[in-house]
């Protein structure tokens, strides 16, 4: 645990899957003297008292955000704006104001406007996250050997971006800092539009008149049951990935859609170099992404898995 705290006040405005773990985790390393929360139901935050992960649960924005030295927004994207324009007349001088979103170009443009000069915009995105959500749903190693991108409009302070990075570093992540534009293309082709599929793949499956539902679950192997855990996540935040990055993840369809038809046409041939090469290229791809940490090579085949920490 840290000596000392890095903020007197943390105020997280939404307390799900991200909200929740980032107050676990921040309660874990000692990193806020108080933190301070607040949702949109009363249930949600009569739960999170219960739960005793905070110091206080509030009922407004306003009041979640006054005095707060460090404010995160852990809600859907096209949410950011709005609850900018409310919280705005209530910041501290100085406070760092960021969020969770996955989508960045438009957060900027969202929330920018209605955020005081005095004080620090810094967006992020922590690249973790599970199908779940609610305030149970966190857990404070969310973010162990995660990575979460910073994307700090042009002209804010470096000090803000370090000590935010430093908040970051402090609760098991790794980070990076990118452009906002960067980052949704980026995003687009690792995350965006892989949560698109799932959610076609699972559809078409509930759509075939043939296949009941009750054989695509009993007989669902490990590809098939990993698309279904995606295609959990919440429809909410979603729902807004795709409406506030639409430009991005339509041109990855685009490349997609011809990529699918290249393999289209080699099934079609019969064209079996051409499926082996590509089969293995994308399987090397696979490797890299073990090697360098960011998932594990240990099979599960629907077992549960041992590790503390829950992909993404």
């Amino acid at each position: 645990m840290n000596a000392a705290p890095s903020f007197q006040r943390i105020a997280l405005i939404g307390f799900g899957l991200i909200g929740g773990s980032i107050a676990r985790a921040a309660r874990v390393q000692g990193l806020a003297k108080e933190i301070v929360t607040t949702a949109r139901s009363e249930k949600t935050r009569a739960r999170v008292m219960e739960l005793g992960i905070v110091d206080r649960v509030v009922k407004t924005n306003a009041e979640a955000v006054k005095d707060a030295d460090l404010v995160i927004l852990c809600i859907p994207v096209g949410a950011c704006g709005p609850v900018a324009q409310e919280i705005g007349p209530h910041l501290k001088p100085g406070a760092i104001i960021s969020d969770v979103g996955s989508v960045k170009g438009a957060v900027v443009r969202d929330m920018a406007p209605h955020l005081p000069a005095s004080v620090h915009f810094v967006p992020a995105h922590p690249v973790a996250g599970t199908e779940h959500s609610g305030p149970d749903s966190g857990f404070p190693e969310l973010f162990i050997n995660r990575w979460c991108i910073l994307t700090p409009p042009e002209g804010t302070d470096p000090a803000a971006v370090d000590r935010l990075r430093a908040f970051w570093t402090a609760i098991g992540a790794k980070v990076e800092v990118m452009t906002p534009d960067h980052h949704d293309l980026v995003l687009a082709i690792t995350s965006h539009l892989p949560h698109l599929i799932a959610y076609t793949i699972v559809g078409t499956a509930d759509e075939l008149g043939e296949v009941t539902s009750s054989e695509v679950m009993k007989f669902s192997a490990g590809g098939f049951r990993d698309f279904t855990r995606i295609a959990a996540s919440d429809p909410t935040m979603w729902r807004d990935v795709f409406l506030n990055n639409k430009d991005a993840v339509l041109e990855m369809l685009g490349t997609f859609s011809e990529d699918l038809s290249k393999l289209t046409r080699a099934m079609r041939r019969g064209d079996g170099e051409a499926l082996f090469d590509h089969f293995t290229r994308t399987r090397a791809i696979r490797r890299g992404i073990v090697e360098i940490g960011q998932d594990s090579a240990a099979p599960d085949f629907g077992r549960l898995q041992t590790s503390a920490v829950k992909k993404s």
